[in-house]
């Protein structure tokens, strides 16, 4: 399938001597050394990266990284130098000036960092404003409009002017906008960077929910790494208007491409970035029935394994451990021990997309967490040690198996000790 948004080998110079300034940065030089011999200023160079639809695609970069040049392209408000942008095939770098504005019209909408609001217009006037631009009708807009402002909490608000909401409020009703022409692309110019911290995370939150139902295409411009971390999909981080990495989350701190990259990820929350399903493994099981003690050790030896999840049928009954199991098949008074006696049915459960700084709790229990599906399901298990590895930036869980083989080694000289008889 075509991706929605395609951008190839874009570069955007500003000043007099564009053609110039292109033709040594195609030879290698650097920013500085073409400002100083053309006076051109390099905004974006050599940009190429797809956006599938309903993707939140974030770029991230420091102040003049290119990143708000390189948006602003994507829907003709900066004319490129050079490359293309293809929006469902159609090249808006080539487009002529009624065909962008049929492109703007039918399927790109833009929120801006600092509102942009019409400051004696009515909030429901505000959303509505694309539509007014388009044609539709008074009725027909204050309805899309009401509706809009209802997704985003703000129905309430619909007749009051700008003036009467908080920043926070006021940045809602610039994503209703956006939304209110229901475009095919969204763009993101640094929306939520003027908010204080607290609304900012809660816009974050927001966007997400909104985005579950929706599933726009996004793109989205920041400057701050852990609102890219939370939103995007996969991000793309430039330098010097070069992307220099496009990847997911856990992509760019696993694997940084370079220097620049690892220093912007050094300091990052992993427990934040990483999910269960990126330390889970798959689940070695045992049905229930009347399995013996024997049987249930004898797995757990052979795939090192201090514990095993109890199947009933298809449903999760609970877990035994090899400490449990091993003290139970030396226990002369019970003959021919079956596992439900040892059973723990209190057991620690985690989502596919659980982030690792809940999984703090749960993995302090010593038991493997049951990672679960919308059905209850058990589709996979964590071991604690895992936990601690991913979250340490030990990713290949190097020593996590340690003390698993320990309590299996220390429970069988134990169960071998018990079988010893004095002489």
């Amino acid at each position: 399938m075509r991706p929605k948004l395609t951008v190839r080998n874009l570069y955007k110079i500003f000043g007099k001597n564009t053609q110039a300034a292109l033709e040594l940065l195609q030879k290698g030089d650097e920013k500085a050394e073409i400002l100083a011999q053309t006076g051109a200023t390099v905004g974006v160079q050599d940009a190429s990266f797809e956006v599938e639809e309903g993707e939140i695609f974030v770029v991230m970069g420091l102040s003049g990284s290119g990143k708000s040049t390189l948006v602003r392209t994507l829907n003709g408000l900066i004319e490129p130098t050079s490359g293309q942008i293809l929006i469902d095939g159609e090249d808006v770098a080539r487009a002529d000036a009624a065909s962008l504005r049929r492109i703007r019209r039918d399927k790109i909408s833009m929120v801006f960092q600092h509102f942009a609001l019409f400051p004696h217009w009515t909030i429901a006037e505000n959303v509505a404003y694309g539509l007014k631009v388009r044609g539709v009708s008074r009725d027909a807009r204050r309805e899309r409009a009401l509706e809009v402002l209802e997704q985003v909490g703000l129905a309430p608000w619909a007749d009051s002017l700008p003036s009467d909401l908080s920043g926070g409020m006021q940045q809602r009703v610039g994503l209703a906008r956006g939304l209110a022409a229901d475009p095919d692309i969204l763009l993101m110019d640094e929306p939520f960077g003027a908010l204080d911290p607290l609304i900012r995370r809660d816009m974050q939150a927001e966007l997400l929910a909104l985005q579950k139902s929706l599933k726009k295409t996004i793109v989205f411009i920041t400057h701050d790494l852990n609102e890219a971390l939370l939103l995007g999909n996969r991000i793309a981080i430039m330098k010097d208007g070069r992307i220099v990495q496009i990847g997911t989350a856990q992509e760019i701190v696993m694997t940084p491409a370079d220097d620049y990259v690892a220093a912007f990820v050094a300091d990052i929350d992993r427990g934040r970035v990483f999910t269960a399903d990126d330390v889970a493994s798959d689940a070695i099981t045992i049905q229930l029935r009347d399995t013996p003690v024997r049987e249930a050790l004898r797995l757990m030896e052979k795939h090192g394994s201090h514990a095993l999840y109890v199947m009933d049928g298809k449903r999760v009954a609970g877990v035994v451990t090899y400490r449990d199991l091993a003290a139970c098949e030396m226990d002369t008074t019970t003959p021919s021990p079956t596992i439900g006696g040892s059973m723990i049915t209190d057991y620690p459960t985690a989502a596919c997309d659980t982030q690792l700084h809940e999984l703090y709790g749960p993995a302090g229990q010593g038991l493997p967490i049951a990672v679960t599906d919308d059905s209850d399901r058990l589709v996979a298990v964590i071991e604690p040690g895992d936990v601690l590895a991913h979250l340490s930036g030990d990713a290949n869980g190097n020593g996590a198996a340690e003390p698993e083989a320990a309590v299996i080694e220390a429970a069988a000289m134990e169960k071998e000790a018990a079988h010893v008889q004095p002489g």
